[in-house]
Parts: structure tokens; sequence; C-alpha cells
């Protein structure tokens, strides 16, 4: 549980500094506020992606004991890889756009491969929760959740 916090809170982190980092290189470069780039979105993509998924599956640790399953292992590492990559290749992305440079379709097919790895976190995630709940069926809590038989 405390890896799950200590991610939580490095997303968090990460997300306000992008945030300002966004925001400080605009206003040096004077970008035209407003104008698209990918480095506008890298802040919400890290609170979201990063910090409140994590929160979540905190949530969903302490509930159902996720950490028990081996691939529990699997889905943090993966997760978390595939969102770091996804974060790094909109930085670049975007930095370029902002110092007016030409990006490259390598960004785009790294930024590619970052998605798909955060999906493959999030399916060993289902499968994960999946065996807590086939797991759990005879507790008190997933007892207590189902309907009382008529």
């Amino acid at each position: 549980m405390r890896k799950l916090y200590v991610a939580a809170f490095s997303y968090m982190v990460a997300g306000l500094a992008f945030g300002l980092f966004y925001r400080e290189l605009t206003k040096l470069n004077d970008f035209p506020e407003g104008s698209p780039t990918q480095l506008a979105s890298v802040h919400t993509h890290l609170l979201a992606l990063g910090m409140l998924a994590l929160l979540v599956v905190l949530a969903l640790e302490k509930l159902f004991s996720l950490s028990r399953s081996r691939l529990f292992g699997w889905f943090f590492w993966v997760y978390n890889a595939g969102v770091v990559v996804t974060a790094g290749a909109m930085v670049w992305h975007g930095t370029l756009t902002v110092v007016g440079q030409e990006s490259t379709p390598m960004i785009a097919g790294i930024a590619g491969m970052g998605h798909i790895v955060t999906t493959v976190g999030f399916v060993l995630l289902f499968l994960t929760l999946g065996r807590a709940l086939r797991r759990d069926s005879g507790s008190p809590l997933a007892a207590a959740s189902e309907p009382a038989a008529v």
C-alpha cells in the first residue's frame, strides 16, 4: 500500500510541476494563450491517470488486498511505465511545439506505445480485481452487498 501512496503522491507533484512548466515556458516563448499544444494536457494526464487512478487502486487494495495476486506487481510496474512514457512523449512534443520546432513521427510512435502499455496495465488491474472478487466472494463484505433472498 505504501508503494501506491508514494506513486500517487509523486504523480501529484509531477502534475503540478508540469502545469507550472507549461505556464512558464509559454510565457517565456510568447506562445499565444489557448493555442493547441500537448504540453497543456500533461498536467491533467498526470493528475488523472497518475494520482487519481492510483488513489482509487489504493482504496481497492485496502478493501480487497489486491497485492496478494502476482498480477498486481505486474499491473503496478506496467501501468506506471505506460503513464510515464506517455507523459514524457507529451512533454517532448509539446515543448517542441512551444519553442517552434517540428515534431517527428517517432514522438507520436513513442506516445502510442505509452498508451498501449498503459492499456495493458489497465487490463492487468481488471484481471487482478476480478480474481480478488472471486477469492473474496465468501467474505462478509461480499455477502453484505448481495441482495437478500425472498
